[in-house]
């Protein structure tokens, strides 16, 4: 009986101490591919930790780091995020922060989109652009200069006088052009676009309906001879004013004096002759 009972204890023994040395065995394993591996990654992580995220990405993904307050997570993303610019190498495919003063970029040098205050020109952001190129604060970025540019002049217009061609002799003729581009904040301005000349015609009549302004208002003035007619006082019904004695003496006087002054005239003209 003990020794049935002695021989089962050495089985149990046995059987404990190799489970034991299969734990320890499994736990070196694991300390030697990473401290604090999990197993099971999600988001694209090939290898990744419960408190550092992401260790490693599967093929074609980046590889990037996140700031969550005052601790980085790893992640792995099909392409970079605003800012950042991605770089393959052989065993890991990784995602660069532009520079300070560039939002978007193609790689460490070439820049292709600004942050504010800053003007893009090949690539850099600069304060103030180079000379022979001014600012475009629409887009942010450094553009040539555009000047002004007028089509040609358009032939002379017929000589006219407040809008007809008839009736004068001297008027005016005018020609334009269009603006084919406009001018950039520092370019030439536009030139005049009308031009006005004095010209000078055979004077000639306008036909019935196109009569001057000028021929219109005399023919408003000129009164018709009915209204002339109206207009001059009839004093036929009106009975003659009767003369007193005195005035008849007055008329006769003055008729007498009339006589006597031409009769002298004619007297001094014949001495003289």
């Amino acid at each position: 009986m003990h020794l049935r009972l002695i021989s089962w204890f050495f089985i149990i023994l046995n059987f404990m101490e190799y489970i034991g040395s299969q734990n320890a065995s499994r736990g070196r394993r694991q300390r030697r591919m990473h401290p604090n591996v999990s197993q099971g990654c999600q988001g694209g992580c090939a290898t990744c930790s419960d408190y550092n995220g992401c260790l490693s990405c599967k093929p074609k993904l980046f590889f990037v780091l996140e700031r969550i307050g005052m601790k980085q997570i790893g992640v792995c993303l099909s392409s970079c995020p605003s800012g950042y610019y991605g770089t393959r190498y052989p065993d890991i495919n990784k995602c660069t922060k532009c520079k300070a003063d560039c939002d978007t970029c193609f790689n460490k040098n070439f820049c292709t989109k600004c942050k504010s205050g800053f003007y893009l020109h090949l690539g850099k952001c600069l304060d103030n652009c180079p000379e022979g190129l001014e600012a475009n604060n629409h887009t942010m970025e450094c553009v040539s200069i555009v000047h002004c540019e007028a089509s040609e002049w358009s032939p002379w217009s017929p000589c006219t006088k407040k809008g007809k061609t008839c009736g004068f002799k001297r008027g005016t003729e005018t020609r334009v052009r269009e603006i084919i581009q406009h001018p950039s904040a520092k370019g030439n301005l536009c030139p005049p676009t009308s031009e006005a000349r004095k010209c000078t015609v055979q004077r000639k009549k306008c036909p019935k309906g196109e009569r001057g302004r000028k021929g219109r208002e005399r023919k408003r003035k000129k009164p018709s001879k009915e209204e002339s007619k109206d207009a001059i006082p009839d004093n036929k019904g009106l009975e003659p004013s009767r003369e007193t004695p005195e005035q008849r003496e007055n008329k006769q006087q003055q008729k007498k004096r009339k006589v006597q002054d031409k009769q002298q005239k004619s007297v001094s003209v014949s001495t003289v002759h």
